[in-house]
């Protein structure tokens, strides 16, 4: 990190005590400004780095249900509104117990830059809550809902706050959150909420989006050495929304997907992995992987293990952050790795990080490689103000077409700063001063 930025960071430490992947997430992205802040004074001179660490406003609110036994539970719930310099607030909900405000912070600073990133006008933010979906019926998850969005309506509208799903927050959830705001509002205003059913405002490839996204920049990625993703041996972590569509998408341009992982292990399938099976036992049964290596002959399943012992020329962490660390990183180095792309947010630690990159290895950021989700949330914002409803060929053509101009501004801005190859700097760099251009015009708030 440039001295320069030192007294900053120590700032953002010492008012968010405790908050330890926000802190990560911010560091990250001030190890790759030392020479935009060089180039551009006037960011410095306008603080637009104390203020953009800074939410423009942070919710925090407590979430009462009743379970199916009749006893009130309590959970906390969240929403950080971090920046709308380049448009509303746009970031997903997270369900799940790890939830709390830190973790809430660091996806919505990534949020703003990946947003950004996108060509799109969306600010960033994230929200979510403490609740566990798991082993949760039906009617627990829509009192929970109900109670969640009972006050979360206040602060949400298309022009200004437009939460999406993220891990624990599906189709299901999303209905019943938007059903409640309906109910409260007196107003269908689809644009409120992404990830909507088909039916009734959602958008095609949507589900798909963030792994497509994904499989699309990590293609160019390759392009760009040695021809894409045929033929090359593929390990994904997770078997959630974001794993499966990667799996697919990364089998239809010719990669050999072997293993995916949850929470109890991973399988292993050398035969190369039947996403349908997956999809069945993680998406329709909601069982654990370990179903998978039941019901496949080719397929064997490792309790606890870590899926990147199984090496790979790509590999496509997709589950929950810092998921890859060092000693995975020299793994999968040693198996005659090519590229990395994060489908999952922050899923790579920092010594990981530095390992591939002084390996040579290929390696797309988060903030880039899967911005298509939020992406094809801004199309379907797009379709909802037009009340209109596109295609599944024309949003992913639209969806690969945002890729790969990510990929392309990720790669030009990493030359620009005598950075070649360097996808990290690239993001950060190119997500930081589209921000930080319309934060200056806006003038000191």
């Amino acid at each position: 990190m440039q001295s320069s930025l030192e007294p900053v960071f120590e700032q953002v430490l010492r008012r968010n005590p405790g908050e330890t992947e926000f802190h990560q997430a911010v560091r990250e992205v001030f190890d790759s400004l030392g020479p935009v802040l060089t180039k551009n004074p006037q960011y410095a001179d306008a603080a637009v780095l104390q203020r953009i660490c800074e939410p423009e406003r942070q919710i925090i609110f407590r979430v009462p249900w009743l379970d199916d036994n009749g006893q009130v539970q309590i959970n906390r719930g969240f929403r950080v509104e971090f920046n709308s310099a380049l448009g509303p607030y746009k970031g997903g909900l997270r369900f799940h117990p790890s939830v709390y405000l830190g973790i809430i912070k660091f996806l919505g600073f990534e949020q703003i830059f990946k947003n950004s990133l996108t060509g799109m006008p969306i600010g960033g933010g994230k929200g979510g809550s403490d609740f566990d979906p798991r082993g949760k019926s039906d009617r627990e998850i829509m009192a929970f809902c109900q109670s969640f969005m009972t006050e979360l309506y206040r602060h949400i509208g298309e022009y200004t706050d437009v939460p999406a799903g993220d891990i624990g927050v599906g189709g299901r959830e999303i209905g019943y959150l938007f059903g409640q705001y309906k109910r409260i509002t007196n107003r269908y205003e689809s644009g409120v909420l992404t990830g909507k059913g088909i039916s009734w405002g959602g958008s095609l490839v949507r589900t798909e989006a963030t792994g497509f996204g994904t499989v699309f920049f990590a293609q160019h990625m390759l392009e760009t050495v040695n021809g894409g993703f045929e033929g090359k041996r593929v390990v994904v972590s997770g078997s959630g929304n974001v794993a499966i569509y990667a799996m697919q998408k990364a089998q239809q341009l010719g990669g050999h997907v072997v293993a995916c992982s949850d929470s109890s292990g991973y399988v292993v399938d050398e035969a190369g992995i039947d996403v349908e099976l997956v999809r069945q036992v993680k998406e329709v049964e909601r069982a654990r992987i370990s179903e998978y290596a039941e019901r496949r002959p080719s397929a064997k399943f490792v309790p606890g293990g870590r899926v990147w012992e199984v090496g790979a020329e790509v590999a496509l962490p997709c589950a929950t952050q810092n998921e890859l660390d060092e000693d995975d990183a020299r793994t999968l180095i040693a198996s005659g790795l090519v590229a990395v792309a994060e489908g999952a947010n922050m899923p790579t630690t920092p010594k990981a990080i530095q390992l591939l990159q002084e390996a040579g290895i290929l390696f797309g950021p988060g903030k880039a490689a899967n911005a298509g989700g939020v992406a094809t949330s801004a199309l379907e914002m797009q379709q909802n103000a037009s009340r209109d409803a596109w295609s599944f060929e024309h949003t992913e053509e639209r969806l690969a077409r945002i890729m790969s101009d990510i990929h392309d501004r990720c790669a030009t801005t990493a030359d620009e700063y005598g950075q070649p190859g360097n996808y990290v700097a690239g993001a950060n760099i190119a997500g930081f001063t589209k921000v930080a251009d319309a934060m200056l015009a806006l003038g000191v708030i």
